[in-house]
């Protein structure tokens, strides 16, 4: 019954709230004249040409006509006291009457007590406003945010070259009323409730603030079950604590939840909103606004009592706080509608006062001043000289790490003092020349932009440096030191015309500011340092203090730490996955599609798929293969999982993790062309799907967080199975074989491609808990191929044409990608336009006399991480088509070893046909392991076709009849010699083999025409040493050329009378058939080839590929054991303990789900049928191999034994025998040494 007056309330204070924060300058009117009815002392300036104050109004001509100063330089300025804290919302100069004085370009101060300025800023930078053409001309400017202030000052940056500065000036606005509360870090205003508990659903909380302390509590509130909302500033920053009912968090141990705004000890006006509905807050600090999402189970924030404001009282103890209180003013502070000061200055009932707490602002007159310039600033003061002992101090804010703080010469021979920061240390060194050094460091990290406060004394021997309160000694023994003050105090660097004496600096000058300077425990008046009269200083800014929080708003992107210096600010990148000046950079490409485009074959990967946007990258596994590109996304739980013992009041339910966050994944899914889930769904008197019509016993929930009842291969909407459509269910009145509710074994199997609904996030089972119910489900990875954008592409015809896209934001960081090709000189790629400046991308050759448009073809455009779709632009544009012809042409180099580059639409692919490797790229070897009897021939006698391609001509599959060349490569390891590794038979008695002979050496031996044979001997190591190599012959005609391993080790040309005949067969291995070899061929083949054969090529033949890939197609012959695998492995394992190395292309070890269910489905049935099925094996196992036996004994010159990645257990001993054979060779008839 109450919720409804409550909420009531609550809108009613939020309009309340927002209708005086909505009250400013742009809501009424609020430009009247300001200035020109002021008297002539409310004007004042840096100096004047008359001598005395001289009236400035705009359009006055009386007198000297407006102001100039005695001297015309940058220290100059002008300034009026308008009386009252107003509303400035524009301003207006002429120059000065009669002359040729008037300003050009200047700057704005502002400030409330006349002291302390602050600069006027737009964009985050210092405004510069254009001034006058002479003298006479107004010129206006509305001022882009409103400035309260009473004192304004106008600084001349530059006039009339051929005059002086001059100036008349108004200023427009209004009046301004305010409340404001002054707290002295030990009052506070209690506001009590008019019931116990205060319990609200929406909080809209308003305030200004100033202060010179660093921390202290702005307001604070909390109830009995946890809930608390705090605002304190911590070291200049202000920190909002807001829990709701979540007792396990207190104040005093938890981090804030939100941290904003930095520098706001500076006694200047810092404005606070707090919006909060339910868990959502929005917390704004001046400019900058942090969104987050409050911890807790309630919406409701539970208040009791009271809500405090500058501090946090004690109860029970007056006087006593739980933290440090606010020190400062407060102004104009809403609660909830309610003015919290105006009820303190009624003295209403609701406010009770701890402490003094006075309705005007008391403001301490401090001058600060700024070091601007790191190599010629400084500021000079003079001392007491001869006085026994040095007194001085100071304070200091700063963001860099190193420089001079002060420098002195002391009086009496005393010696030299230099204190300064280094490396973030304070090091204060007193020197006489004679004697040794004292010495003191103190501190660190002091360049944090956090003012702090030094004090040197030095006095009957002892030298103290005292930082934030905390006194420090030097190390060495000082009972003898005897100091004097000095004369001239140098602080913040040195003038270049002094010794080192004078002032010494060692390191660079300090930027930073100061302020409350002492010497000897007299301060120091700064205004008169301004004005002149006291000391001397260059580049200085006097009574402001201008550092620059550099991190705020943090530019540096995706989790990037931001550090600074006075100047400029830097990025951490490291371990953020992002590079660059702003970490703006992904170090991650977009998709598989681009890590296989770079050469990369199938891993693990990451990928950042809007690339510089604010998605984090993601881990998949890129299987790069031929024809498809596929990413797989794993989940938590891939595996067979068994159900029983649920229905539709007790439901099971999983949830899928993907360790990524759901807009991760459909940027994945939403970038490519096609994805799929596979889903199963094995059963045992548990339906699945029930009617087409019926409510469904079993679904999945999928992205957007939506309940589908189809299954795998059925389009959404359509409650069935795959087995459904094409009506092949065990049952032909049901359409999944799970709904025929059968007390046997069965599954419906499929995959899930609708990308609007991937991926599958749950999976709710209800139909396990009747007798004899089971059932086991299991979902696959989400898997994709097809990249969308990176091969989305356009050609444009027409210098005219062009595409036209919205213009994309690039005011802090930005960054376009795309690839062009082109045959023009010049054309412009890109434009984009802003209201002032724009970014243009072109291509020129040379100077281009006009700007012309881009003939060729721009792919893969992304600009700010965002993918434009130029194809579907395209297609409604004149003079532009979509895609862009010729990939090959750009990329056909990354098809490696014979492979031909294949042109797609989008994109290509490596076709391996013709190479001995295969793989993406045609990079992957393909090898296998021979044993002693082991022997491999291809017949080159008729021809079969060798690859699935059925359309290539048979010139690209077989030899000719008489090659005029030839090209043989391969590759080989071993540990035996004598050994044959390849024979070619001619139609004739001809032969080309090449062997390994006793001692190692390599020999190639032609016989050709007239039984004349050709012996090459390569001999410079021993070939059987178990390390690859990799043999080249090259035949061109007569000229016969010899590589081995990357180097030529023969030329040799053949007589005109040699003949070259057809090729019969090529042979690997060990040679069966009786052709009559050569002795020295017959020695080698007698033991065979033991060891491993890579990559095997003749011309264009490739018989190792051809018996391992094509074994029932291609004209080979297999004898013996042949056994795929990888040659480098073998090489890069001890010969002792080789082991098989296994590739797949589902690196999650995804089982056959059509095989019955035996470890995952624990059944007395399931444990029957598995008896039963391997009993059937057996038998069929046992019909087999008879039925092989007589194959073998009828043919075994076509005999295949291979045994797909497993070695043999020989392999060992094998690789072991005849290792110590090192005999010379034997006698050939003609031989070449290389």
């Amino acid at each position: 019954m109450d919720s409804v007056p409550r909420l009531t309330s609550v809108f009613t204070l939020l309009f309340s709230g927002l209708w005086h924060l909505g009250l400013t300058a742009t809501n009424y009117n609020c430009d009247d004249p300001l200035a020109s009815l002021l008297s002539p002392m409310a004007f004042s300036s840096s100096s004047d040409l008359t001598g005395t104050h001289s009236p400035a109004q705009l359009n006055r001509r009386v007198g000297t006509g407006g102001w100039s100063p005695a001297d015309s330089n940058a220290q100059q300025w002008l300034q009026m006291d308008l009386g009252n804290r107003v509303e400035i919302t524009a301003v207006a100069t002429q120059g000065r009457y009669g002359s040729s004085d008037w300003v050009t370009s200047y700057s704005l101060m502002f400030s409330d007590t006349g002291r302390n300025w602050k600069q006027y800023k737009q964009e985050d930078s210092i405004w510069t406003f254009a001034g006058n053409m002479n003298a006479d001309s107004v010129m206006h400017h509305k001022l882009l945010h409103s400035v309260r202030a009473r004192f304004v000052r106008f600084v001349p940056l530059e006039w009339n070259p051929s005059g002086k500065i001059g100036m008349r000036v108004e200023v427009y606005g209004c009046s301004y009323k305010s409340d404001v509360a002054d707290f002295d870090g030990r009052s506070s205003l209690l506001y009590r409730f008019n019931q116990k508990l205060m319990s609200t659903l929406k909080d809209v909380i308003s305030l200004k603030f100033k202060s010179m302390q660093g921390d202290g509590v702005l307001f604070h509130g909390e109830g009995q079950r946890g809930d608390h909302i705090t605002l304190e500033l911590q070291k200049g920053r202000l920190a909002l604590h807001l829990n709701l009912d979540d007792s396990k968090l207190r104040l005093s141990s938890s981090p804030p939840s939100a941290t904003l705004g930095s520098l706001l000890d500076d006694q200047h006006w810092h404005s606070v909103l707090i919006e909060r509905v339910g868990k959502q807050v929005n917390f704004t600090v001046d400019k900058h606004t942090q969104h987050f999402r409050t911890k807790g189970e309630a919406d409701a924030l539970d208040i009791d009592y009271e809500l405090s404001f500058g501090g946090i009282p004690v109860p029970g103890k007056p006087g006593t706080f739980l933290k440090k209180n606010f020190h400062g003013c407060i102004e104009n502070l809403y609660y909830n509608g309610v003015n919290i000061i105006d009820l303190a200055k009624r003295r209403k009932h609701q406010i009770y006062t701890v402490g003094n707490v006075t309705f005007s602002c008391s403001e301490p007159q401090i001058v600060p001043i700024t070091f601007v310039n790191s190599s010629s600033s400084y500021l000079l003061l003079p001392g007491t000289p001869q006085i026994d002992g040095v007194s001085v101090s100071f304070q200091f804010r700063t963001w860099n790490k190193d420089g001079l703080l002060l420098s002195t010469e002391l009086s009496e021979g005393s010696g030299t003092l230099l204190l300064s920061l280094e490396g973030g240390t304070l090091r204060l060194v007193i020197q006489k020349v004679t004697e040794r050094a004292a010495e003191i460091l103190t501190g660190g990290n002091l360049h944090d932009g956090l003012w702090h406060s030094v004090s040197i004394t030095a006095r009957r021997n002892r030298i103290t440096l005292t930082l934030d309160n905390k006194a420090a000694f030097p190390t060495q023994d000082t009972s003898r030191v005897q100091i004097y003050s000095g004369n001239s105090y140098y602080f913040g660097g040195c003038p270049d015309n002094l010794t080192d004496s004078q002032c010494l600096n060692p390191i660079k000058a300090f930027q930073g500011c100061m302020r409350l300077i002492f010497i000897d425990n007299q301060p120091k008046d700064l205004i008169s340092v301004q004005q002149g009269s006291l000391g001397n200083f260059s580049d200085l800014h006097i009574d402001l203090c201008s550092i620059k929080d550099r991190c705020l708003p943090n530019y540096c992107e995706h989790g990037g730490s931001c550090s600074q210096s006075w100047t400029t600010f830097y990025c951490n990148c490291s371990d953020t996955g992002y590079t660059g000046a702003t970490c703006h950079n992904s170090i991650y490409e977009q998709s598989c599609e681009v890590y296989r485009h770079q050469g990369n074959t199938a891993g693990f990967f990451y990928i950042d798929s809007d690339g510089s946007g604010p998605l984090a990258p993601l881990q998949v596994y890129c299987n790069i293969t031929e024809d498809k590109i596929w990413t797989s996304v794993q989940h938590n739980n891939t595996e067979l999982t068994h159900v029983r013992g649920t229905d539709p009041e007790n439901p099971y339910t999983m949830t899928l993790d993907y360790g990524s966050s759901m807009e991760q994944l459909e940027a994945v899914i939403d970038g490519s062309e096609h994805c799929e889930q596979e889903v199963a769904y094995h059963c045992r008197k548990s339906r699945l799907l029930n009617t087409p019509d019926g409510t469904p016993f079993t679904w999945w929930i999928g992205r957007s967080n939506e309940r589908h009842p189809y299954w795998g291969g059925v389009p959404p909407g359509v409650q069935q199975c795959d087995c459904g459509l094409d009506e092949s269910c065990l049952d032909i009145q049901h359409f999944c074989n799970c709904d025929a509710d059968k007390d046997e074994w069965t599954n419906d199997t499929g995959f899930l491609s609708f990308k609007d609904h991937l991926p599958v996030t749950q999976i709710v089972i209800t139909d396990t808990n009747r007798s004899n119910s089971e059932a086991a489900w299991r979902i696959g990875p989400l898997r994709c191929y097809g990249d969308r954008h990176f091969w989305n592409a356009v050609s444009f015809y027409t210098e005219a044409s062009y595409l036209h896209f919205p213009t994309f934001h690039a005011e802090f960081s930005a960054d376009i990608s795309f690839f062009f090709k082109t045959t023009a000189l010049s054309g412009v790629f890109l434009e984009n336009l802003g209201i002032k400046d724009f970014i243009r991308l072109e291509i020129s050759w040379g100077t281009s006399s006009r700007q012309k448009g881009f003939l060729g073809c721009i792919r893969s455009l992304h600009l700010n991480g965002q993918k434009l779709d130029l194809e579907e632009r395209a297609k409604v544009t004149s003079g532009v088509r979509p895609g862009c012809p010729g990939h090959c042409s750009s990329y056909g180099s990354i098809c490696h070893n014979g492979g031909q580059c294949v042109e797609k639409h989008s994109g290509y692919f490596c076709d391996c046909t013709n190479s001995p490797y295969e793989g993406p790229f045609c990079k992957k070897e393909v090898s296998a392991v021979f044993e002693s009897g082991t022997s491999v021939t291809y017949m080159f006698q008729e021809p079969y076709p060798v690859t699935k391609n059925i359309s290539l001509s048979s010139s690209a599959i077989y030899a000719d009849a008489a090659p005029s060349k030839e090209n043989i490569a391969f590759s080989f390891v071993t540990a035996q010699a004598p050994s044959l590794l390849l024979y070619i038979n001619s139609s004739s008695q001809d032969f080309l083999a090449v062997l390994l002979c006793k001692n190692g050496s390599l020999q190639v031996r032609y016989q050709l025409s007239k039984g004349e044979i050709h012996v090459f001997t390569i001999d410079v190591e021993n070939f059987a040493n178990r390390r690859m190599h990799r043999l080249k012959i090259n035949r061109e005609g007569r000229e016969l050329t010899i590589q081995m391993d990357q180097q030529l080790r023969l030329s040799y040309n053949f007589s005109p009378e040699v003949e070259f005949r057809a090729i019969r067969s090529l042979t690997l291995g060990k040679v069966t058939e009786n052709l009559g070899l050569d002795t020295e061929v017959a020695k080698a083949n007698a033991m065979g080839f033991i060891g491993c054969l890579s990559s095997v090529q003749y011309n264009h033949i490739a018989p190792l590929k051809a018996a391992l890939r094509h074994a029932t197609i291609a004209p080979v012959t297999i004898q013996g054991t042949l056994t795929e695998s990888s040659c480098g492995s073998i090489v890069n394992s001890d010969v002792n303990a080789v082991t098989t190395v296994h590739s797949s292309s589902d690196p999650f070890g995804k089982t056959d789900e059509k095989e019955p269910l035996t470890n995952a489905v624990r059944s007395d049935s399931a444990i029957i049928g598995g008896v039963i099925a391997v009993v059937i094996f057996i038998i069929f196992s046992i019909i087999g191999i008879m039925t092989r036996f007589l194959y073998q004994h009828k043919q075994s010159h076509r005999t295949n034994q291979m045994k797909e990645k497993e070695y043999p257990e020989n392999l060992d001993s094998s690789f072991r025998n005849d290792i110590d054979l090192q005999n010379t060779v034997s006698e050939c008839k003609r031989e070449y040494f290389i």
